[in-house]
């Protein structure tokens, strides 16, 4: 859930939404998402946001199973919408999708999705958010929350929610399973406001 400022949905017709969402994209330099049917703009992120992937990346990679690779800026498509997708802050997947041309990895490709929580998102949003990856199917779904130094696993996606979540706070290891390389470690990520001391 990338970006600084909280995400603003833009209404666009059926059809031209990935159109739209291309040219947003072209014109403003900011993430654009279709989430249910509304393109949703993120403006670049802050650099502690930024960090915060790439500390995470930079964490799971050295365990990952060698079929696996996360990515950044890959999106995931709605499963029978050609228009919908969203674009985790970072993606679980087999590592042979880095040769491919296309820009969308299938809901059922993906191990984990991983979102950083904004400083100014909304409560409605998140909640919305969550509920399009478990209607898309997408297995695991990691909420990072800078604001409050918290986590939330979601598993097991089924008519449109999750039915397992795991919630903990920072210093508390995220228990992903082993092949996407076991407990994660949290005691170093940052909370938005305070000052990152190398």
């Amino acid at each position: 859930m990338s970006g600084g400022l909280a995400r603003h949905p833009i209404p666009v017709r059926r059809g031209h939404l990935r159109e739209a969402a291309e040219q947003l994209e072209q014109l403003t330099g900011a993430r654009v998402e279709i989430i249910g049917g509304a393109l949703v703009m993120s403006p670049s992120p802050s650099g502690k946001h930024a960090g915060i992937i790439i500390d995470l990346r930079d964490a799971i990679r050295p365990g990952l199973e060698a079929a696996h690779e996360a990515f950044e800026n890959v999106s995931v498509p709605m499963p029978g919408d050609p228009d919908d997708y969203s674009t985790p802050d970072l993606t679980i997947g087999p590592r042979a999708f880095k040769d491919e041309d296309g820009w969308l990895l299938d809901a059922d490709a993906v191990e984990l999705a991983v979102e950083v929580i904004s400083p100014n998102e909304r409560l409605k949003g998140i909640n919305e958010k969550t509920a399009w990856y478990a209607d898309a199917g997408v297995s695991r779904l990691l909420q990072i929350d800078p604001r409050t130094g918290t986590w939330s696993l979601f598993t097991r996606p089924g008519e449109g929610e999750y039915k397992g979540v795991v919630h903990g706070k920072y210093g508390e290891s995220v228990p992903l399973p082993p092949e996407l390389g076991g407990e994660l470690a949290t005691a170093a990520l940052p909370v938005y406001g305070t000052p990152v001391h190398d």
